[in-house]
């Protein structure tokens, strides 16, 4: 039924708490699962006096020293999947959450998306919104969802 499962995460326990849900799934219809992780880059802010290639270069090293503490921790997670003898893949990529999430579920062929929410509701929705909820109105394939606390 499932050969293909995204599972984003966001380095957080509370987004871990899918792993058990997807180890499961992945064993019981031989899976592969890939692990992404999206590195939203906060806005450039230029300060003319400070030379614009020399803040375009701190920037884009800062960038770059994230996705490479997101592939560490992916690779982490990664291997206690392949020591338990499932096939998985790691992906880290730039821009905003949830369009990276649904364009890496196309781009993979993901036959399931699979995440957990953090539960936000009533106003601390509105406010950082919901990727979850973004995933919900925007996915085109089966969504597994679990709230974690």
């Amino acid at each position: 039924m499932y050969h293909t499962i995204l599972v984003p995460l966001d380095g957080s326990k509370r987004a871990e708490s899918i792993l058990n849900h997807v180890e499961e799934l992945a064993r019981r219809f031989d899976a592969k699962v890939i692990f992404l992780q999206v590195v939203e880059p906060s806005p450039l802010i230029m300060e003319p006096e400070d030379g614009l290639f020399n803040q375009y270069q701190e920037y884009h090293e800062e960038i770059e020293a994230i996705k490479k503490q997101a592939e560490a921790y992916l690779a982490g997670i990664q291997g206690e999947f392949r020591e338990k003898g499932i096939d998985s893949r790691v992906r880290v990529v730039n821009g905003p959450v949830v369009e990276a999430i649904i364009a890496a579920a196309e781009s993979e062929n993901a036959d399931l998306i699979a995440a957990a929410s953090h539960g936000r509701s009533g106003l601390s929705r509105v406010f950082y919104g919901s990727v979850a909820a973004g995933i919900l109105n925007r996915a085109d394939r089966p969504l597994l969802l679990i709230r974690s606390r």
